[in-house]
């Protein structure tokens, strides 16, 4: 079996992730809040209390802390002459060869967020899917679009 692919993305886009996670335990904190309002005013069980602290607290704790570490450990890319290789997955490790020949454009993208950490992710689309690399370097992500566009067209020319 082949190396692992060499590069990883951006340690500022674990920032990002949690970011995003403190964001969706909110709307749940929130959700949550309103449940125990509902419980105080219909004078509910005592204990739907204590299931909603767990529940915010759990997830809080997975979606904040350990699935962008773990998903940030586990992302890797590598661009070759010939094929682009994507390792991720949190539970399930998924490792992908894209053949230059196979790609047909390239893109950036950049929300809100990434624009605030300058980061952006790549999209690398073929006649079937799509794959994304995310949170590069803005400049890394411009170079890297750059690079697999090139290739991509060379190995056009090869076929």
């Amino acid at each position: 079996m082949r190396k692992e692919p060499i590069n990883r993305i951006s340690k500022k886009g674990l920032r990002v992730w949690r970011l995003y996670g403190i964001i969706q335990t909110t709307l749940l904190l929130l959700l949550a809040i309103a449940a125990g309002i509902l419980t105080y005013i219909f004078e509910g069980p005592w204990w739907i209390y204590i299931v909603a602290v767990c529940v915010v607290s759990a997830y809080g704790y997975v979606f904040i802390y350990l699935y962008p570490k773990v998903k940030w450990l586990r992302w890797r890319y590598e661009v070759r002459a010939s094929e682009i290789e994507l390792q991720y997955g949190v539970f399930i490790v998924k490792r992908t060869l894209i053949p230059m020949v196979r790609v047909q454009h390239v893109d950036t993208s950049q929300g809100p967020i990434l624009r605030k950490y300058n980061l952006a992710g790549i999209t690398i689309s073929t006649a079937a899917t799509n794959h994304e690399i995310p949170a590069l370097v803005l400049e890394e992500a411009d170079e890297l679009r750059s690079r697999i566009s090139t290739l991509a067209r060379v190995a056009d020319d090869d076929v």
